[in-house]
């Protein structure tokens, strides 16, 4: 169960919790075409809390609605600094937010005509997605009988509600076999994503992650992948096959909801050592010094919430 926080920011203005709501015929309710974004405040070790990289988010979320034909009715400026504000207001030093645009009531039908477009931001505490027991020592992953969308067949560079449906039915699948989570394939065999999650293996010396094609560009994989650089770790986006994923002597995923964590089994196979490898630790360590505010070099990484 969600932890509710007193209040959210509903079209500009903010409301209790318990009051945000919108009509049992809203637009997106029914036929699936809103965006959102998944961001995390993270509490610093020294300087208060930060939102981590509000603006590469808050301009996803634009782009994910251009793509959707959308307009949200309010500036990049006006939803970060909304964003910040909804943080303030409910005195929370670490949460997850999420901001939804999403098409509002008016006219039904597959096309929605003058409907307005709402957006609304929530904040919440929320740990680790996959739990902790998951981050500390790996999880176990299922290649999935769904297949993530082909390129022409949905928006996939959108961060789309109905994209989700498919993620949606694949964690289900891999929850009733036994597993911590799902591995999509993309249209032609390879492996694509998670359920919610980009996914990277360590072989041979070498960092690979599928290219965007088929997955969403993830803005922990691109930070993951600046940081690995920078430490002159070899990184490809290279396609994969399933049985590279078996073989590979470490696996991780990343994202905003499960930060970095480790892949120890896919299919019943252990993932080299079967425990998080030298590689993944060393990038999960760097990943949390930077959003705890231990890392001088990327402290524009993080927006700080000022009182």
């Amino acid at each position: 169960m969600l932890q509710a926080t007193e209040k959210i920011w509903m079209d500009g203005k903010f409301v209790a919790w318990n009051d945000a709501k919108v009509h049992v015929l809203t637009h997106t309710l029914h036929y699936g075409t809103g965006v959102f974004e998944g961001i995390r405040c993270y509490k610093t070790d020294s300087a208060g809390s930060g939102v981590f990289r509000l603006k590469e988010h808050v301009d996803r979320l634009f782009t994910s609605a251009h793509i959707c034909q959308m307009d949200i009715p309010f500036t990049r400026e006006q939803v970060a600094e909304a964003i910040l504000e909804t943080i303030r207001v409910n005195k929370i030093e670490a949460c997850y937010i999420r901001p939804l645009a999403f098409i509002g009531y008016g006219a039904m039908g597959i096309y929605p005509k003058e409907n307005p477009v709402q957006l609304i931001i929530a904040v919440w505490p929320w740990g680790s997605y996959l739990g902790e027991e998951g981050v500390k020592n790996g999880i176990r992953v299922k290649i999935s009988s769904f297949t993530r969308p082909h390129i022409n067949a949905t928006m996939v560079r959108s961060k789309t509600v109905a994209n989700y449906a498919n993620s949606l039915l694949a964690k289900r699948e891999a929850l009733k076999d036994g597993y911590d989570e799902a591995m999509l394939l993309d249209t032609d065999g390879y492996v694509a994503e998670g359920s919610g999650e980009n996914v990277f293996i360590v072989r041979k010396g070498v960092i690979k992650t599928p290219p965007l094609t088929a997955i969403l560009e993830g803005i922990t994989r691109e930070t993951i992948m600046q940081l690995a650089a920078e430490r002159n770790l070899r990184v490809v986006e290279e396609r994969f096959t399933r049985d590279e994923l078996y073989i590979a002597d470490e696996a991780f995923f990343t994202g905003t909801a499960a930060e970095i964590t480790p892949i120890r089994e896919v299919d019943n196979r252990r993932i080299g050592t079967g425990k998080p490898g030298p590689v993944t630790t060393a990038l999960k360590a760097a990943f949390f010094d930077v959003v705890q505010g231990r890392d001088k070099k990327h402290a524009d990484w993080l927006a700080m919430v000022k009182k």
